[in-house]
């Protein structure tokens, strides 16, 4: 495929109802920019209470695909909030484990949407992608270039990376399945049928808006229910807006953290871009990975995940001008 064919974007709204209309007006007219096809823009126009529609509207999108004629190259998510949760039970998953299994469509979203990830991966196999949304990301009133470019340049090939400063002076190998996201989404679905069993994986976690003293006590969640035990290795990934109330009385993330890694009893890493912040990559759910540590610097190598079919690799500088909604 060349620079300037086709990648067909399907919009997916399964949380909350999309509040920056001009942040999804950018966010479509960045990807048309970027010879992208963009459908199902009519979940754009949706709400009901803090939701982008009903529960069965909102299960709809993702159920659609088992039955799609042709399927969307991405089917991206429009932004996070709340309502996943509520759509798992409704979701068909021996068809859309049928349809897509022997399919290369990437299926991406990040914070809310870890819930439908967990679910897909537990129920049904299937491996998705926590990345960039529309609004939050591609849609930003100035667009991460490390976001884009990671994002074209994972999806197109059967194989990626991820490298970033860890902070941490270690010399680490590690191999296992890539899993994880929001950690309170994480926590919401222990003990339930959505909860994936992952033994030897290497889990990754963000979150935005928690005291540190509850980051501390989601993680404790995952070690005391052996999670984390089972695991070789965990990466503190964004933690946006987590700030300590004075009564804490100086305790904070760093402290939480350090606890953290004096009880999980696995190599604990810091500093990967993702989660509630611009630079974020875009890593494969449940794909074989391999991390490594030397000196300070991390990697991340992970490969056999759903991937586009031709590689569309969009140039940044084509879609900088991109700055406000198409009239």
């Amino acid at each position: 495929m060349s620079a300037h064919a086709s990648c067909r974007i399907r919009l997916i709204a399964p949380s909350g109802y999309p509040h920056d209309r001009a942040a999804m007006a950018r966010g479509v007219a960045r990807l048309r920019q970027a010879a992208c096809t963009v459908e199902g823009e009519e979940v754009l126009g949706r709400a009901e209470l803090r939701y982008a529609g009903s529960d069965a509207e909102r299960a709809a999108d993702l159920n659609a695909l088992a039955t799609a004629e042709v399927l969307p190259d991405v089917a991206l998510s429009i932004r996070g909030g709340y309502g996943a949760t509520r759509l798992l039970e409704h979701l068909h998953y021996d068809a859309l484990r049928e349809r897509l299994s022997g399919q290369p469509m990437v299926l991406v979203g990040h914070s809310d949407f870890t819930a439908v990830q967990m679910a897909l991966y537990a129920r049904a196999g299937l491996l998705s992608f926590g990345g960039p949304m529309l609004g939050p990301d591609f849609g930003a009133k100035e667009l991460s270039p490390l976001t884009w470019r990671h994002f074209w340049r994972t999806i197109s090939a059967p194989q990626g990376n991820a490298s970033w400063d860890c902070g941490e002076t270690a010399e680490l190998a590690v191999e296992g399945p890539l899993w994880g996201g929001n950690l309170a989404m994480l926590c919401s679905l222990l003990q339930t049928p959505y909860f994936p069993r992952i033994d030897g994986g290497i889990l990754f976690v963000e979150d935005v808006g928690e005291p540190p003293f509850r980051i501390e006590r989601l993680l404790y969640q995952l070690h005391l229910s052996g999670v984390l035990g089972r695991q070789r290795a965990l990466i503190l990934a964004d933690f946006t807006q987590c700030r300590p109330a004075a009564y804490d009385n100086g305790y904070d993330l760093t402290d939480g953290f350090a606890q953290i890694r004096r009880m999980a009893g696995i190599p604990v890493l810091s500093g990967m871009p993702f989660g509630h912040e611009p630079d974020k990559f875009t890593l494969p759910f449940g794909a074989p990975a391999r991390l490594r540590v030397i000196g300070r610097r991390a990697s991340l190598d992970f490969n056999a995940y759903p991937h586009l079919r031709h590689p569309h690799e969009p140039s940044l500088s084509a879609i900088q001008a991109v700055t406000s909604p198409n009239p």
